[in-house]
């Protein structure tokens, strides 16, 4: 009986041996994962699908990352190739990628050496990274980067340093390339690109400390024909060289290119002269100048001069020329009325004074849409848009701005609204000692919001669960609550809304409470979601503004705290702000008159009379739309989030997450939203109690360990009636 036993056993094993191996052998041909996560970071998202599954014709992409790399960057490259396999499964046959090796190592260095140089050809350059060998911190250089080719179109990731927000950057440059084939497929007017670059300019090269300037016009000409040849012919090139001071200095102003200029100088025969160098990419009736030569002006040094470096021209001209022919979506930023500038604050940094631009902000825009620069007060909100973007206006709207911001409503563009309730200056002369002054905004703006039912309440929300500042050792060390800084999580976020989803800490700075007027909503057509509130542990500074974190303390009581909204969106019809009234006049600016023009005015004066008087009783009707169609108004009470010390250029923060995703969701981009939302940088730990924690820590190290023994004698008591059951059936006793 015992040898039937045995037998039995043996026979199961090699039974379970021969399914294991029969499973791996599946398993080399079929392949599938189980996403276990909880928001799905290792699946691809449904615009990842949709993007891959309606290519038409093949997409390449070619990775270039070296060997054996050190944690984490190992595990970055395994998540690439685990996530193009994925692609490539949704895909079919138009999608493939391969992996070449670039990494100096046994007999296929030379092969490996082909491969770095054809990843430098397309723009991939080795980044450093830090590794440690032998107990010591060294630095080497790796490829991480991959370039994506579709037809003759190319994009390139040139440093994949981290997995976060990886299949964002693939599946949106795989949207961008098949959106790029469709425009340049639908165009019939080519870009022209003109480059202005003097040959006069060569006598003086040496001197500027450029002496590989006469190089410069046939290295331009090969990239951009280069980048002609990438993009369907649609570029249109030619090389002037104006020789006369009076074109040259029209072109120069018109264009606003630098013009150089220089004496005679006799001992090395070289004549007086005027010189000008830079591309001018004209589209219809679009104009854009990328300087050839700038002057810098360094301290001791003085005025040096740089020339375009020709692989940075091609990227500057591809995003130009992506720009011009429309590639991704209009959306609309105002320009003026005060706001700040979408982009770099020039001016302020020639000057040396703190600069008013959103540069990050605009780089991230810049990415997904075609930003067009609006100003009401000499322009008009152009039909179609998407939405229109207002970020903290300081100078007064008049009605008749307000009545263009209103019918673009009623038309069916969204709004977004960043603002707050004071306008920060800074001291008059420069004064360092004194603090910066703080007044009420009002633009106007403010009615027109307060009509569809959501208003900027003026204060500042302080909160004791706020951004801590480390104190310099100077003075003292430690850490600084910036009560004005609160940090939102938990609780303070909702994520029901889709492109809310995975936004779980934000940091705000000099943030406005968000209310509702709720009797100018009508529930029926309008819903209003809070997006943001702030803990319940905050309370308002709404007089003698001073945000020195010296000054500023909590309330002393409890009942003195409280929670407040500090974001809004508001979907559905809304009823127009100017209904039952007149169109606004527009005002009209000064003019110069023309004493030559007056007798042409007196005559015509007779006939304007006739015809005024031929036109009374002639009324015009429907000229206000008085209800919209179906949009959206988001309104966040914090421009101070778009400045660059809220927000990176690359994207990966929560704050920059939130504000793309908005964004987003008002262009009717939820997926790509979800999709960026995916992984997040903050991820905060759920505040709790200290009895909560007490708990929790006094079960770590006193209930675990009991547990563990009393499962131990669990399974010793099992083994035991298990034993004494085998002993009962055979008769026989066990030990």
């Amino acid at each position: 009986m015992g040898k039937l036993f045995l037998k039995e056993h043996y026979i199961k094993f090699v039974l379970y041996l021969a399914v294991i191996v029969l499973v791996n052998v599946v398993g080399l041909t079929m392949f599938f994962r189980t996403d276990l996560t909880k928001n799905r970071m290792y699946s691809l998202s449904e615009a990842s699908k949709t993007a891959v599954s309606t290519l038409s014709e093949p997409l390449n992409i070619k990775v270039f990352f070296s060997k054996n790399l050190p944690a984490p960057h190992n595990n970055t490259e395994r998540y690439l190739r685990d996530l193009l396999t994925e692609y490539s499964a949704e895909a079919g046959k138009y999608f493939n990628f391969t992996f070449y090796n670039v990494s100096q190592e046994g007999d296929i260095a030379a092969k490996a050496d082909r491969n770095r140089e054809m990843a430098r050809d397309y723009g991939i350059q080795p980044v450093q990274i830090r590794v440690m060998e032998n107990d010591e911190l060294k630095f080497k250089n790796a490829f991480m980067g991959l370039v994506i080719l579709h037809g003759d179109l190319i994009e390139k990731i040139p440093a994949i340093t981290s997995s976060n927000g990886l299949e964002y950057q693939l599946t949106t440059a795989i949207q961008k390339m098949n959106n790029k084939v469709s425009a340049l497929l639908r165009q019939t007017d080519k870009i022209k690109v003109t480059m202005y670059l003097s040959s006069k300019l060569n006598n003086i090269a040496p001197l500027i400390g450029l002496p590989e300037l006469p190089g410069l016009a046939g290295a331009v000409t090969r990239t951009v024909e280069d980048l002609n040849s990438k993009n369907l012919g649609i570029l249109d090139f030619s090389h002037e060289d104006p020789k006369d001071k009076a074109g040259l200095e029209s072109i120069a102003k018109k264009y606003d290119l630098m013009a150089m200029s220089w004496p005679a100088i006799e001992d090395q025969n070289i004549p007086a002269g005027l010189g000008i160098a830079g591309l001018v990419v004209t589209y219809r009736d679009e104009a854009t100048a990328l300087p050839l030569i700038t002057a810098v002006e360094l301290p001791i040094i003085g005025t040096t001069y740089q020339m375009a470096d020709p692989l940075g021209l091609e990227e500057e001209l591809t995003a130009v020329m992506e720009k011009m022919i429309g590639i991704n979506k209009d959306i609309g930023y105002l320009s003026d009325h005060g706001t700040p500038i979408l982009g770099p604050d020039r001016m302020a940094m020639m000057q040396g004074r703190p600069g008013n631009g959103l540069n990050a902000f605009s780089q991230l825009l810049d990415a997904r849409y075609n930003v067009k620069q609006i100003g009401l007060k000499e322009g008009n909100i152009p039909e179609g848009l998407n939405c229109l973007i207002i970020t903290k206006p300081t100078q007064p709207f008049s009605d008749y701005e307000l009545f263009q911001i209103d019918q673009a409503l009623m038309k069916g563009t969204n709004i977004a609204v960043f603002s707050d309730a004071f306008n920060e200056q800074a001291p008059p002369g420069g004064m360092g000692g004194m603090p910066p002054s703080f007044t009420p905004i009002d633009t106007g703006l403010e009615k027109l919001l307060a009509h569809y039912g959501v208003k900027i309440d003026q204060a500042y929300v302080l909160d004791k669960n706020a951004y801590k500042h480390q104190l310099p050792q100077s003075q003292g060390g430690g850490e600084q609550k910036i009560y004005f800084a609160p940090m939102l999580k938990e609780s303070s976020i909702n994520n029901d809304p889709a492109f809310m989803k995975n936004i779980k800490g934000l940091v705000a700075m000099q943030i406005s409470p968000v209310s509702l007027v709720e009797k100018n909503i009508n529930k029926e057509k309008v819903t209003a979601t809070r997006l943001l509130r702030s803990s319940d542990e905050s309370w308002l500074m709404e007089n003698n503004i001073n945000l020195n974190p010296m000054y500023i303390t909590p309330p002393a009581g409890q009942d003195e705290l409280a929670g407040y909204d500090l974001a809004y969106l508001l979907e559905g019809e809304f009823t127009s702000y100017f209904k039952g009234k007149p169109v606004p006049e527009k005002e009209m600016g000064e003019q110069d008159v023309d004493p030559a023009q007056d007798a042409i005015a007196a005559n015509a004066a007779g006939a304007d009379t006739a015809a005024a008087a031929a036109l009374k009783g002639v009324t015009s009707e429907n000229r206000v739309i008085e209800t919209s169609a179906p949009v959206k108004i988001f309104v966040l009470g914090c421009a101070q989030m778009l400045h660059d010390n809220m927000l990176d250029a690359e994207g990966r923060t929560t704050n920059a997450t939130f504000l793309l995703n908005a964004v987003d969701h008002l262009n009717g981009e939820d997926a790509i939203a979800r999709m960026r939302s995916k992984q997040q940088t903050l991820n905060p730990l759920s505040q709790t109690t200290p009895l909560t924690k007490g708990i929790f820590k006094a079960f770590n190290i006193a209930a675990l360990p009991v547990i563990v023994v009393l499962f131990g004698f669990g399974v010793w008591f099992r083994r035991n009636l298990k034993k004494k059951k085998i002993a009962d059936m055979y008769n026989t006793t066990g030990n």
